[in-house]
């Protein structure tokens, strides 16, 4: 997996991605570069078994301001309604990009986590932020409708629908305490911890059974638009060619002899 990324920073080592934004003077905005830098990159993520798990850390106190306010909007007011959709479209391939990497990938917020930043943030798998952190879903604040990048379908299922309305209709910031208590961020962590709780969160999983996590966030990410009875036969699948494994044999063979299985994701 390519770590000499251009538009944001890259840092592989032991199979785990930590990438960040890189324009901590100005809060890391996302440019119309980076944007389409982060959907290449998490689309070879889905072929590529190095990365085992993605840590998106904050940059100089900071996760991200989300979309530019001159690279992005000002030429955005410009712009022909073919070339808005284009735009529009990249960034939601971003998401998808994101949901159908195959890895679980953890995001750690300090400061702001607005905008397209809360969207890559609500993209993620699971979610860790400082007590400082304020994250906010901007879009009507700059005349925009709340229904961005697929907010509209993801935020509720994170934090429920009254709580969602709030956010995407008022653009206000959910301060750390209520993102937590909302099931937005997984855990609270000090500023000078989180990023290395982060990576050895990333860790953990990275030495689970990599086949079988990659089955997870597939199955996570499909059952959403399934009946519960698609949903049951689905997993019956997915679960049983998890169980030609070599990892579920390592499993049994590591409980009998009371050990510690050793995964190696195959």
């Amino acid at each position: 997996m390519r770590a000499d990324t251009k538009h944001f920073l890259c840092q592989i080592e032991d199979g785990i991605a930590t990438i960040r934004l890189d324009r901590p003077d100005r809060k890391n905005p996302l440019t119309f570069d980076s944007y389409a830098e982060l959907r290449d990159w998490f689309r070879d993520l889905h072929y590529d078994d190095t990365v085992k798990a993605v840590v998106f850390a904050s940059n100089g106190g900071n996760f991200s301001s989300g979309g530019d306010v001159h690279d992005i909007i000002g030429p955005l007011t410009r712009m022909s309604m073919k070339e808005l959709l284009q735009f529009t479209r990249m960034t939601g391939d971003l998401v998808k990009s994101m949901l159908n990497c195959g890895k679980p990938i953890i995001t750690a917020a300090d400061g702001v986590c607005v905008g397209a930043g809360a969207i890559i943030a609500m993209a993620s798998d699971l979610r860790v932020a400082t007590p400082d952190a304020k994250c906010a879903f901007l879009f009507t604040r700059v005349g925009l409708a709340g229904c961005d990048m697929g907010a509209c379908a993801m935020l509720p299922r994170i934090i429920g629908q009254g709580r969602a309305n709030e956010l995407l209709y008022t653009g206000r910031a959910m301060n750390a305490d209520e993102g937590e208590r909302w099931g937005f961020w997984n855990r609270l962590i000090p500023a000078d911890q989180l990023e290395a709780e982060a990576v050895a969160w990333a860790r953990k999983i990275a030495e689970g059974p990599n086949f079988g996590h990659m089955m997870t966030k597939t199955m996570l990410q499909q059952e959403w638009s399934m009946s519960l009875d698609q949903a049951i036969e689905a997993e019956a699948q997915a679960q049983a060619i998890c169980m030609q494994t070599e990892d579920f044999t390592r499993a049994y063979n590591a409980f009998v002899a009371k050990e510690k299985p050793v995964f190696e994701g195959d």
